[in-house]
Formats: structure tokens, sequence, C-alpha cells
């Protein structure tokens, strides 16, 4: 029996297995309910409805305090003897690789084509107020996670859940917070390895393969598909067998890497089009609040925009404070103002970079999309670039796998603090999960699995039901953590040369 037949069958079998469960989840998760014209998923209100309450308890916190975040990526703030294993950028890095991704190319046209150009106003509000909820759920994360003996660090919502809530509201606290918890780790773990691998190795072939001729090319066959998930699968163990410290190096490099080259092609896009740039961004305006051929008019717009958003920059869904959680601080309110940027780096950035290059540029697969056609996001905005940049495609591919790459590195750190959380930390138990993870690296390449997938889709935003009330409930305790990380700041700037490991050092007063 060939290779193809071996994988054809397997995929339909277990496809057919799990697609009724998906279904039925998938209706559960993201139920809508019609507003206005259009279909309003509950579970992106629920998103948008907390940055919402987050931005103004914390009073603008994302607009107010976005220098002193930049000046913390910096260093500015560093603390000598400060527990951790990476540096703030590194654990920005390190998160943002995790959301940053086919989302951003992919997923942008699929909005501008669906909600009109106005859909990109809406990512960008949208983007903007998940800043506030990514401060909050990261410093939960740094300020309840778990330094073991061996100096690494583990830490998200199955440690700043069970931990918060039983010091806000005693044993009935640390029960609840224990049972979401263990939900929080099998819904992180379940993403983890086929959201976060499955797929993402999955579409980087894809694309690699449409650019070396197709199913006739050089990598067209099974063949080809095992040897990319075999040179993938080898790459992602040997750096998740080194840790957060190997993870952070590498995605140190490729994070920047990735999204310069791609903002470089937006740029010249836009450079070449630049008499067309004013009439883009009034149709984006215009858009948002008199869109032309949406269903649902403004609201359609902006439930397309928001939706987009928040399925890109993961926003309170509990999975970023993992990796931040591994920073190099006394403070974690310091780590929740470095993870705002997040948000703003994936949403308010790429992904409007890519709206403005698609617009400006206007390709003919845009207009088609438009009237209803099926065509695919990647192509649309492949196709966008290729009106400037021909060759553009290969650059893509670059792009498109160096976002796999660091996305699959990412939630393999993501998915093993889930592991061991769930059935420990020993050594048998964490190879275990790596060989685990790596076996899927491989299959993503073989095999598509769309239904789980789906449902692994379902699982995350489930988890952001369970995050964020817990989120609400500790949110006095963020308030707390920001006034201590200020009264710091303040004492810093009075007294440059004070040692930066004395904790006891009399605070300043200062207002949130």
């Amino acid at each position: 029996m060939s290779l193809d037949s071996v994988t054809q069958s397997v995929d339909e079998a277990v496809s057919g297995f799990f697609e009724p469960i998906a279904k039925w989840l998938g209706e559960i998760v993201f139920y809508t309910v019609p507003v206005g014209g259009t279909d309003l998923p509950l579970i992106v209100a629920w998103l948008v409805v907390a940055g919402l309450v987050f931005t103004g308890w914390f009073g603008l916190v994302q607009l107010r305090k976005f220098k002193l975040a930049v000046d913390v990526v910096r260093g500015k703030y560093d603390e000598k003897g400060s527990t951790g294993e990476v540096n703030h950028f590194q654990a920005l890095t390190a998160a943002v690789s995790g959301t940053v991704g086919l989302g951003n190319i992919a997923g942008v046209a699929v909005a501008v084509s669906i909600g009109g150009p106005g859909a990109t106003f809406w990512m960008i509000l949208c983007g903007l107020l998940g800043m506030a909820t990514k401060f909050v759920e990261v410093t939960l994360g740094v300020k309840y996670r778990e330094v073991h003996p061996d100096g690494t660090v583990s830490g998200g919502p199955m440690h700043y859940l069970p931990k918060g809530l039983a010091e806000r509201f005693g044993k009935n606290g640390k029960t609840l917070g224990k049972v979401l918890a263990v939900l929080a780790s099998f819904l992180i773990l379940f993403f983890g390895l086929f959201g976060g691998n499955l797929f993402q190795v999955n579409q980087s072939y894809a694309q690699l393969v449409s650019v070396t001729g197709g199913e006739d090319g050089a990598l067209g066959s099974s063949a080809g598909a095992l040897l990319f998930g075999i040179l993938i699968a080898a790459l992602v163990g040997v750096v998740l067998l080194g840790g957060i410290r190997s993870i952070a190096n590498v995605t140190s490099r490729l994070v920047p890497a990735m999204a310069g080259i791609y903002i470089v092609a937006c740029l010249i896009v836009i450079l070449v089009n630049i008499t067309a740039v004013p009439d883009a961004i009034a149709s984006i305006v215009e858009g948002a609040f008199n869109p032309e051929g949406v269903a649902g008019g403004v609201l359609g717009a902006l439930i397309i925009g928001f939706k987009r958003a928040a399925f890109s920059n993961e926003a309170g869904l509990g999975s970023a404070p993992i990796a931040h959680s591994a920073v190099k601080t006394k403070h974690p309110a310091s780590e929740g103002l470095v993870a705002l940027l997040e948000p703003f780096i994936d949403t308010v950035v790429i992904c409007t970079m890519t709206a403005l290059t698609i617009v400006i540029a206007n390709p003919a697969s845009w207009g088609e999309a438009r009237e209803g056609e099926d065509i695919g996001g990647v192509t649309i905005t492949s196709d966008a670039f290729g009106t400037v940049l021909p060759w553009f495609p290969y650059i893509l591919t670059v792009a498109v796998l160096l976002f796999a790459v660091s996305t699959v590195l990412t939630w393999g750190y993501y998915g093993l603090k889930s592991w061991t959380y769930l059935f420990g930390r020993s050594r048998a138990s964490e190879v275990t999960y790596k060989v685990v993870y790596t076996v899927f690296a491989v299959a993503g390449s073989l095999l598509t699995l769309q239904t789980l997938i789906d449902m692994a889709d379902a699982f995350l935003f489930t988890l952001a039901v369970i995050n964020i009330i817990g989120l609400y409930l500790l949110a006095p305790v963020v308030k707390r953590e920001l006034r201590t990380f200020l009264e710091f700041v303040r004492a810093r700037k009075a007294d440059p040369n004070a040692d930066n490991g004395d904790d006891d050092q009399e605070p300043v007063k200062t207002t949130v």
C-alpha cells in the first residue's frame, strides 16, 4: 500500500470519527445571535467586552504606559538577581511568535473581503482593546508563576487560577481554581498539538509546494511531504529540548526577521502606490461607518473586524502568559506592560499593514472575493504583493515558513507546561510529550485533519471563557501590582544609581 493511500485513509477515518464532535462543539463555542442584520459570535463579544472593561478599569493603560512598556523591553528597569529564564525582549518575541502567523496574512484578507476596507478600522480598535486584556493576564501569569528548584519557571492560567482564587476567596476559591486549571491545561494542550503544530506545518508545506511546481513538483509527492515533515520535526525537537531559553533564543531572531521581511514588502507596495494612500485610508474610515455591500452594514463590518483581530492576537485566551511567565523580573506588572505591546505588534501593525497593502494594490482576486468567489485569503494577499513584486510568492513562502516554525516552537512550550501540570515534571513525562509533539510535526505535512483543527479552535476559545472569569475576579491584584511597579519606577528615576536589587527601599507614593 502506498504512502498516499495510507495517509488518505487515516485522514478520512479520523475526520469521519471526530467531525460530528467538532460540529457540535463549534456550534456551542461559536454560537451566534442575530444583531442588526448579521450574526454576532458571542465568544467574540466576550473578548471585546473584556477589553473594554479592563481598558476602563486601568485607565487606558495601553496608551498611558506605552512608552514605559517600550523602556522595560529595552532593559531600562531590569533588576539584578531577578528570578526567571529570559529577558523582557525574549519573552515578548516568544509570545509574539505564537500569535503572529497565517492569520495575519490570510485572515486579514478574508476580513477585508467580507467586511470591506472598513473592517480594518475595527480590527485596529479591537487590537487596542486587547492590549489591556493582555496586560492583565500576563501580570497574573508572572505573579503566580512557579519557580522550580532547577531554576526553570512554569506559569499560565493553570497556575494563576488556582493560586489567585485561593488567595482571594479561600477554600472555595481553591477548589474552583483547581477545576479551572485542569480544564485550561487540557484545552491548551489539545490546541497546541493540533492547531499550534499540525495546522502550521500543513499550511507552510502547502505554500512551499505551490512555489515549487505544485503537486507535480519536487515536493508534491507524499515522499516530499514526509521529508519536509521530518526536517521540521528535527528542528522543533532540537529547539524544544533546550527549553524556553532555547526557544527564546530562536524566536528572538526569527520574529524580528519575519516581521521585518513582511513589513518591508508591505512598505514597498505602499510606496510604489503612494498616490493611492489617501484614498485607501479614506475608504477604510468611510467603510467603517458607511460600508457598502456588507451584510449588517456598520455592525457587520465591526463584527468581522473584531472577529479577525480577536482570533489573531489571542488576548484573553490565557496562552501568552505561559511564555511571559519565564521573564526575569521581581515586578509582575513590568512584564504585563511588556505584553500589552503584543496585540499592538500583531494586530495594529502587522494586520493593518496587510489590509492597507490589499486595499491599495486592489488585486483582481480581492474584487472577485468581494463578489462572492471562493478565493483563499493567502492568494489575495500574495496577489496584492504580486502587483508590484512578481517574485513575492517566494518571499511570502519564506515568511510563512518562519511564521510556522516560530508558532510551532512556542505552542510546543505552551503544551509542555500544560502536559507537566497534568502529568508531572519527571524526565520521562517531559520526553514523552516532546516525542509526541515531534511526531505531530511530521504528520502535519502528510495529513490535513481539518476536523480536528476546527475542534482545537473551539477548545482554545472555550479557554477564553474560563480565563476571563478569572481575570475579572483577580483584577484588584493586578491593580496592586501595577501600583507597586510604578513606585519602583519612580524610585529608580529619583536615584538611577540606587541598588536595583533592593526591594526594601521606601516606596514612593504614586497613582495608577
